[in-house]
This record gives structure tokens, C-alpha cells and sequence, in this order.
């Protein structure tokens, strides 16, 4: 989840959606409540910790903070040194957790179809949308991370995407490389605020209306799927704060116009083994978790 969360375009809610944690971390993010600070202050942190299931919570927390750390440097450089590779790879990725979602819909009807293009008109708009220059205010950071932290847990909807569209990707990212503990501080206490009210709406959503949740869910990756075309030009840039131009915005094009464009392979063929290899990646994921469900399923 924190390799994805780090990429501009990929969800870490896709991933925890197809290892099949989804449900039980948006009801353990949810059971962070009045109740549950009361016992915290009380000191009765055995019955806390139960109730918040913490021992899931915490393996999920650190798996993503070690991700994040160890990756953020290596990914800002694959995205700058070999696109077409990494876009393909989260592409096939991403097709793969479409169809596995999908099939999590047990009936189809007018309603589970609605909501599927709904989802997938949003996931569409957000990722047309173009960067805004934002402040750097401690009270906008804040709003930054309850933001992006949202979107971090729906499938399809990148956290990292929706800070480049609030003009702040650079500049978290930038705070987590150089350790730059004020910022990550403040970022963080908005991350903790939006995603514990976030997952009180999304556990009522997913048990009051599951059918047409996992629609919408599953319409919001198909939607994304045009942030991460590995073939794009660029038309337009922006300097970041070392000085490097970077795009701003971007149009797909074909691997053809690409390499007219630009006067470079395309990388067809390397595009399409990385587009296979991240889609077998999820299969391979989701048939490790069914039979690890098998193993711990009493018979």
C-alpha cells in the first residue's frame, strides 16, 4: 500500500482491496472513536488496543511508513528516468484490480451500472484536472494530508495525485526525503483527522449499500486508468523549488505520436511485458491470500 500510495495515479486502497483487507482496515480505522480515546486516557491500553485492533492496524501502519521511506527517493527517479516502465507496470496493475473487484459484485443490474460509470466519470474528471499553485501554510498542509489521506483508501483515487492537483506532491514528498519533521507533523495530523471521520461514511456505505459501493469503487479504477497511459505529452510545465522543470500538463497520445513527438523508441514491447508483469503481480496476490484464507478457514 505505501509503494503505491508514494506514485502519483496508483491507490493503496486498490491494493488493500485485493488482498481482501479492505473492509476489516476502513472498520478498524472506524473503531478509533470517543470510546476508544476514553480507554486510551484511562490507561486500560489491553482493552484498547482490542478495540481499535491494533495489532492489524499497527502492522498495516508500518508496513506502509517503511514503504514509503525506502521508496519515495526510487520512485521519484524511475518517474523521471523510465516512465513508459513504471506507467505500464501500474496500467497492468491496475486492470487486473478492476476485474478482481469487479467479481466482488454478485448481481448486475441499472443501479450497480450507474454507479460503476459515476465512479469511473469521477475517477476521469479528477485526473484531467490540472495542478493549482497552493500556500505552503501550515493550516493548508494540514488540509492537504485529511485530503489526500481520503483518497489514499479508495480504490482508484490516488492520494499522492490528488496532492499533485493540489500543488503539494513535490513539496510532502520533498519533506519526507529530508526528514523535514515540522511539515510531515502537520501533514500527518490532517491524515489521522480525515481518515478516521472518512471511514465512519465509508463503513456505513459498504454495509448499507455493499452492491453499489463496490461498483463505484471498481468505476473509480477503471477512471484512473487514463492518469496512468504510459504514452503522454506534455503541454505544459512548472518549475519545482530546486529548479528542475517538471510537467504540469499532460495529454495521452499513442505510442506512435509518442516517438514522433519526442524522436525516442516508444518501448512498445517493453510497455507491454511490464503491463503483463504488474497484472500477473495481482493475480499472483490474490491467489496467495485465497489460499491463505483456505488454510486459516476451519473445516
Amino acid at each position: 500500500m505505501g509503494a503505491a500510495d508514494v506514485v502519483p495515479g496508483v491507490s493503496g486502497g486498490t491494493i488493500a482491496f485485493i488482498t481482501g483487507i479492505y473492509e476489516e482496515l476502513i472498520n478498524s480505522i472506524k473503531s478509533i472513536d470517543l470510546k476508544a480515546i476514553k480507554l486510551l486516557l484511562s490507561f486500560k491500553f489491553i482493552e484498547f488496543w482490542k478495540k481499535i485492533n491494533g495489532s492489524f492496524l499497527f502492522s498495516i501502519v508500518c508496513g506502509i511508513a517503511i514503504s514509503i521511506f525506502s521508496l519515495a527517493k526510487l520512485m521519484t527517479w524511475l518517474l523521471e528516468n523510465h516512465p513508459i516502465y513504471i506507467w505500464s507496470f501500474f496500467f497492468g496493475l491496475i486492470i487486473a484490480s478492476s476485474v478482481l473487484v469487479a467479481k466482488e459484485i454478485k448481481h448486475w443490474h441499472a443501479g450497480t451500472i450507474i454507479a460503476l460509470i459515476l465512479g469511473a466519470a469521477v475517477a476521469y474528471v479528477i485526473t484531467v484536472m490540472s495542478p493549482s499553485e497552493t500556500p505552503n501554510a501550515w493550516w493548508f498542509i494540514i488540509l492537504s494530508g485529511a485530503i489526500a489521506i481520503c483518497a489514499m483508501i479508495l480504490p482508484g483515487i490516488s492520494g499522492a495525485f490528488i496532492l499533485l492537483l493540489m500543488g503539494k506532491y513535490s513539496y510532502i514528498l520533498g519533506a519526507v526525503s529530508n526528514l523535514n519533521i515540522g511539515i510531515m507533523l502537520l501533514f500527518i495530523i490532517g491524515a489521522v483527522a480525515g481518515i478516521i471521520s472518512f471511514s465512519h461514511l465509508l463503513s456505513w456505505l459498504l454495509k448499507n449499500h455493499h452492491t453499489a459501493t463496490v461498483a463505484t469503487l471498481t468505476g473509480f479504477m477503471v477512471g484512473s486508468l487514463n492518469k496512468v497511459w504510459p504514452w503522454k505529452e506534455t503541454l505544459a510545465t512548472y518549475t519545482d523549488s530546486h529548479g528542475a522543470v517538471k510537467p504540469l500538463v499532460e495529454a495521452n497520445v499513442s505510442p506512435h505520436h509518442f516517438q514522433e513527438l519526442t524522436q525516442t523508441d516508444p518501448l512498445l514491447m517493453e510497455a507491454i511485458l511490464m503491463c503483463i508483469i504488474g497484472f500477473a503481480l495481482i493475480y499472483s496476490i490474490e491467489m496467495i491470500g485465497q489460499k491463505m484464507q483456505k488454510q486459516n478457514t476451519p473445516s
